[in-house]
């Protein structure tokens, strides 16, 4: 007889592979069709709102791996909240102005000296969508679901004009204002930078010390006196104007090999051995103080070079005597200025000498260093030439250095409202919770943040210019300019003169004949960005400030948290969000950077293509997010493979579930022990899982469903059930029962999957029997609650036992193997030695299905142990070969096994099965 045609053997058309390149576009494209971002709002109507604010990526380029975490882990935020009841809209947006766009636009061969400002802001607009079209693609691709057919954009004009009104409103109070200072100036970008623009990068710089001539003394020093300063910069010693000291310091004259120099007394030994001095005395001894006033002579100008007093300098490195000029330098400025010096700035825009600096005009200002060098030694004032090593600001988009350069522009006052920022910051809530130390030291020693830009695509700066050079700044002509670009966009402002710009029978004191400019400079798109709360969380109706989180890299906190933070507390004097949550870098395998050049870049979109989204998506939260990760095809592949680990799983138990209906499901009174411990396991995931999600720790959500696949079910509890199954009578207790837990077990690993990898989670709730009474999708649904198991303290604790029990059990089968004993376990005939403590185990019954022996017999405490048991500390065990024949149906081998006439292969149980549930079918 075929007597495999009685056993329940699991039947599912769930595919065991994912094919999930080829599955999931069609599946996004029919989650669009049926809007189920949509749905998913109209659902929960009513109820609480979760706004995630997207930070907008720039529209420039294909996405990489990093944008791919980042908008992945906003998504599985928005799931989880939506199916935890919050309404949970998610307007994604794009940052769409900026230098790169227009260097894109150089590239292409696009000349913008041989067309108009307007002419090529709108070849910009063009670009720029173009490519927000291409990254939306992309990112859609991952899965990601949110209201795509109307993200936000910086360059829209609704934006524009509430960005005007932020600008305008901090303007009235006074935060917005005009001055030459030094700013961080990008000779490669032709525009002043901001500090958030800046990178550092180590270079080699020239270190020189030079030697500057006393011509007055003041009755301190003498004429044969010299003056020792020390740079890194000597293209800007054409710029010195003085030399600064410190006036609390000691400064000497120190007379080495016949010549007298001044320096600070503590350095004075120090420099003996950089000059390589053989005899130094020191002559006199003077408080910086004393020395102000001095005048010594530029070393090849005919100008003096006055002594200074300023705090700033130090006695870490040099002479404790600073060249100083004040056109190049945020120190040298400041100081330049308490001193009435005037800002000399020989430098261009585009980083050349001007003839301010004779002798080296029209030079790039880095290759003057060598002219200058030579200078100093023709005159004799170089007294060491080498080179340094140093950490030096570069310009983040073009990666080229950057200088401090004195110009014209336009300040945010950040010191003006400083006390309200940092009483906001300790009003969030941040994750991790360095991020309030963090904003709260790059706020409390912030001055001004320099917003206008020299360049053509952005959005101007509202500002316009009376005859006598003031700039006209009012409520009435902020407003209306805001109006015209929620009209027109911001490109009628190089489209239009200014008296068309302006109110309709606007008059100024500053221009009576009615003669009016406009500027030209736009803002630092940082200010576009940061006015996204204005400009999207207050004017989107879905929407609402503050927001619930702000999500994005770490660098943002100089960035978009940053700015965002100044311009919301400026206009409502409150953070523009409830809390911040950050996350690191992409790595390569080795834990470098990611770069084209090294060839270690991983491409999203060609991982999608091999593995699929959901791996990318199982990928970003298998790793420490908050922290730099790593990433590389060899990592994904391990991924995969968990996936696949998770993927089988759940089709064993829905195979198993392929007569399993609703109805079918034995409350949880009626279960074996085990059953219900399974559910105490699985109550112990959820819970796990729903905490990690709730405190953004999406790492524990991983190991938690990892290890509950691979340990609690793989290894355990699906081994042990396979009897109950496949052998026992169809619609017995112990079968409908692991029927219920795998139901139960399934739905709730499904819901906890499906913030994550919803792709598949969709495709498995399809198979799962009853849940088209629920939802069509399982996004749709609410995230698992805990199944009510009495007695679950006791349950626990002596399951746990069980389990250290059946530990020792495996071990000695595996003795047993090693010595051919036995082959399978179920070859195996158990006898256990309990100790006293473990007496309890008598009354237990079905242990042999536990330990898938195929006979158990437990011992009364106090019998005699054989010398041949293996002893643990819950008590012996002994392993012989089973006595009997082996069952053809259940393969267990017992004695019963031949008892019975008609099905003589056979044990007992399996007979009575048999006869009972297959009486009358055909088994030939």
């Amino acid at each position: 007889m075929d007597y495999k045609k009685t056993l329940l053997m699991p039947k599912t058309d769930f595919k065991m592979k994912g094919s999930l390149p080829t599955k999931e576009p069609a599946m996004q494209a029919k989650w669009d069709e049926e809007k189920l971002y949509e749905r998913s709002l109209k659902q929960n109507e009513g109820k609480p709102k979760f706004i995630l604010h997207d930070g907008p990526p720039y529209a420039n380029g294909d996405i990489h791996i990093g944008h791919a975490e980042n908008k992945t882990i906003k998504d599985i935020i928005n799931r989880y909240k939506s199916m935890t009841g919050f309404q949970t809209p998610y307007v994604p947006g794009w940052d769409t102005h900026g230098l790169p766009i227009e260097q894109q636009l150089a590239k292409k061969g696009i000349d913008r000296k041989k067309m108009s400002v307007a002419e090529l802001r709108e070849k910009c607009k063009e670009y720029a969508l173009g490519q927000v079209e291409r990254q939306k693609k992309q990112f859609k691709r991952l899965g990601v679901r949110g209201d795509w057919d109307h993200p936000y954009l910086t360059l829209q004009k609704e934006f524009e004009a509430e960005q005007i009104e932020v600008f305008g409103a901090m303007a009235k109070k006074g935060y917005i204002y005009q001055d030459k200072k030094t700013v961080f100036w990008s000779p490669s970008s032709e525009s002043a930078l901001a500090e958030a623009e800046i990178e550092y990068k180590d270079v080699k710089s020239y270190s020189i010390f030079v030697a500057f001539n006393v011509t007055d003394g003041k009755g301190v020093l003498n004429t044969d006196e010299k003056v020792i300063i020390w740079t890194t910069t000597p293209w800007t010693l054409p710029a010195n104007l003085a030399i600064c000291l410190n006036p609390k310091f000691n400064y000497s004259v120190v007379q080495a090999d016949g010549t007298k120099y001044v320096v600070a007394t503590d350095l004075a030994e120090s420099l003996k051995k950089t000059f390589e001095w053989e005899h130094t005395e020191v002559l006199r001894t003077f408080t910086g103080k004393e020395l102000e006033g001095v005048v010594c002579k530029h070393p090849f100008y005919d100008r003096d070079s006055v002594v200074i007093l300023g705090d700033h300098v130090t006695l870490d490195a040099g002479t404790g005597c600073v060249h100083t000029a004040p056109g190049f330098g945020e120190d040298d400025f400041n100081v330049g200025k308490k001193y009435g010096l005037a800002i000399l700035c020989p430098v261009d825009d585009k980083g050349c000498m001007t003839d301010e600096a004779p002798g080296f005009e029209g030079m790039f200002y880095s290759d003057c260093n060598e002219p200058v060098i030579e200078k100093l030694s023709n005159v004799h004032a170089l007294l060491k030439k080498g080179m340094f090593t140093h950490s030096y600001p570069h310009d983040w988009r073009t990666k080229k250095p950057v200088i401090w350069r004195a110009t014209k522009q336009w300040f945010a006052s950040i010191k003006a409202f400083r006390k309200e920022i940092l009483d906001a910051i300790h009003e969030v809530h941040w994750i991790p919770s360095w991020g309030d130390v963090r904003m709260t030291n790059m706020i409390k020693d912030r001055e001004d943040w320099c917003i206008s830009r020299q360049r053509a695509w952005g959005v101007p700066i509202p500002v316009f210019y009376g005859e006598d050079g003031q700039p006209i700044i009012t409520q009435e002509t902020i407003h209306h300019v805001a109006e015209l670009f929620r009209e027109y966009g911001s490109n009628i402002w190089f489209q239009r003169e200014a008296k068309d710009l302006l109110p309709q029978g606007f008059t100024s004191e500053h221009s009576p004949n009615g003669e009016f400019r406009k500027e030209t400079d736009i803002m630092d798109v940082w200010f576009d960005s940061g006015s996204s709360h204005q400009g999207v969380l207050t004017t989107r109706p879905e929407l609402q400030r503050p927001a619930d989180l702000y999500f994005e890299g770490s660098d943002q906190y100089r960035g978009w948290f940053n700015s965002s933070l100044s311009t919301a507390v400026a206009v409502t004097g409150h953070a523009p969000y409830k809390a911040v949550l950050s996350h690191g870098f992409t790595m390569d395998a080795k834990g470098m950077k990611m770069s084209k050049s090294l060839g270690n870049v991983i491409d999203p979109m060609k991982v999608m293509q091999q593995f699929g989204a959901d791996i990318i998506r199982l990928w970003v939260i298998s790793v420490d997010y908050q922290s730099d990760v790593r990433v590389s095809n060899e990592i994904l592949a391990q991924v995969a493979e968990v996936y696949k680990k998770i993927r089988n799983t759940v089709r064993f138990m829905l195979g198993n579930l392929n007569d399993f209906s609703v109805e079918n499901q034995v409350s949880v009174a009626k279960m074996p022990e085990l059953e219900r411990y399974m559910l105490v396991r699985l109550n112990g995931l959820i819970k796990t899982c729903l905490d990690g999600y709730e405190s953004y720790q999406f790492l524990n959500v991983y190991k938690s469903i990892q290890n509950f696949v691979s340990t609690e079910l793989s290894a355990f509890y699906m081994d042990v059930v396979k009897d109950a199954l496949y052998v026992q009578p169809k619609n017995s207790l112990v079968r409908r029962s692991a029927q219920t837990v795998l139901y139960h077990t399934v739905v709730a690993l499904t819901k906890l999957l499906s913030p994550v990898i919803p792709h598949t989670s969709e495709e498995v709730w399809k198979f799962i029997p009853g849940t088209e009474a629920v939802s069509d999708y399982v996004q749709l649904t609410d995230m698992p609650n805990l199944i009510d198991v009495p007695d679950t303290d006791r349950l626990t604790e002596k399951w746990a036992k069980l389990m250290a029990v059946r530990d020792d059990v495996l071990k000695s089968l595996e003795k047993a193997r090693d010595a051919k004993l036995i082959g399978k376990s179920l070859e195996a005939a158990v006898t256990l030695y309990p100790s006293e403590e473990f007496g309890w185990l008598t009354e237990e019954k079905a242990l042999d299905k536990f330990f898938i022996v195929s006979v158990l017999t437990i011992a009364e405490p106090g019998t005699t142990v054989p010398d041949q048991a293996d002893t643990y500390s819950a008590g012996s065990v002994v392993v012989t070969h089973a006595e009997g024949e082996k069952c053809e149906r259940c393969w267990a081998i017992l004695p019963s096994v031949g008892c019975d006439t008609e099905h003589p292969t056979l044990c007992a149980d399996c007979c009575e099965t048999v006869r009972h549930d297959y009486a009358g079918v055909s088994l030939d």
